[in-house]
């Protein structure tokens, strides 16, 4: 059994780097992952370090943090009466625990099987493929809806296929020429470049006559313009109402007027998984009742896991580049400045 384990972490100035330190032992309905591929998040992870180099200085009480939450491997340890996870079994993992890391320790709930046909590279995704999925299960789309993804990184492609697959009609809209070109061989085949088109008017004329019945913001920053140019393709009731869903299921950051600014849209946040996630008795074994809560978290990991190896998600044109655990930070500052040519960033742990 390995002593010790390599992991990724940040310091309080933004920078990342790796680290050799014990392995924690194993708590109550824990196992333990021997790691084979972890995924980097081009959001979220970006925007901590984002967050931390815009500072001017860092203060005394500033800590290096972990880095990463999403991972697949081996369980090679299962401590507690844990049913179902046992050694040998190939997981895909995410959470705090499933780290950067070339072992990573994880609570029961939050690992799921991963079938031998599906590597361990497209598993890593389960946990963006989650985040995704719980934004679309917040939209209820119907057979027939038409609908729009602002951004098309990896939440919003994965959320573009979703869509398409519970049968609505969705455009992506999107700035980064690579990023449609990947949506394209993901099967996205509706996609509108902003930067270079009128991106209003390609989707008033995708979705005519009917207009917008959803729209997902699936980036960050400053959406507040982005939000207003959108509502003016949503469908529209004979009174003059703007109607439909908008989901912010990105870090962006929007400015709502009540009243007859925003009509009767839905404005609906979507965060994280599912339920269960950040619930630690959850995590570490306790469940919902399925009758009141059907779509958990590991629920929607177990139908991400279902759709690619059905080959009917599609994550591998994501992948634009592959590194050893030991370049993370070269792959954090890359992801940070060229956004147009890495995206689907993944770390191999060489054991």
């Amino acid at each position: 059994m390995p002593k010790t384990r390599l992991v990724a972490y940040v310091d309080p100035a933004g920078r990342v780097g790796v680290k050799e330190e014990k392995i924690p032992q194993l708590a109550e309905n824990e196992v333990l992952i021997k790691v084979h591929a972890s995924l980097i998040s081009p959001g979220t992870e970006m925007n901590i370090l984002r967050m931390r180099r815009a500072q001017q200085q860092p203060g005394p009480e500033a800590e290096d943090t972990y880095f990463g939450y999403a991972n697949a491997g081996e369980i090679i340890a299962v401590q507690g009466d844990v049913k179902g996870p046992e050694p040998g079994m190939r997981v895909a993992a995410m959470g705090g625990g499933a780290k950067h890391c070339s072992y990573a320790c994880v609570p029961v709930n939050l690992v799921v099987p991963i079938p031998e046909e599906l590597s361990y590279e497209p598993a890593a995704f389960a946990c963006l493929g989650a985040t995704a999925l719980q934004g679309v299960r917040r939209t209820m789309p119907q057979l027939g809806d038409y609908g729009a993804v602002l951004g098309l990184g990896i939440v919003g492609n994965l959320a573009c296929q979703l869509y398409e697959l519970s049968g609505a009609r969705v455009l992506g809209w999107e700035g980064l020429a690579s990023r449609i070109e990947i949506a394209k061989a993901c099967g996205i085949n509706n996609t509108v470049n902003f930067i270079a088109t009128d991106a209003l008017a390609a989707s008033k004329e995708f979705a005519a006559p009917y207009g917008l019945d959803f729209a997902m913001l699936a980036f960050g920053g400053e959406a507040t313009g982005v939000m207003q140019e959108i509502m003016q393709a949503m469908k529209v009731s004979a009174d003059g109402h703007a109607m439909g869903k908008i989901i912010l299921i990105g870090g962006c950051k929007v400015e709502i007027g009540g009243g007859a600014c925003s009509g009767n849209l839905d404005f609906l946040a979507s965060s994280r998984t599912g339920p269960g996630y950040h619930d630690s008795d959850w995590e570490y074994g306790a469940d919902y009742p399925n009758v009141f809560v059907q779509f958990t978290t590991q629920r929607n990991l177990r139908e991400i896991v279902r759709l690619m190896h059905e080959k009917r998600l599609l994550v591998e044109p994501m992948i634009t580049h592959r590194m050893p655990l030991q370049e993370v930070g070269k792959a954090a500052d890359m992801l940070l400045a060229q956004p147009d040519k890495a995206m689907g960033v993944i770390l191999q742990m060489q054991h």
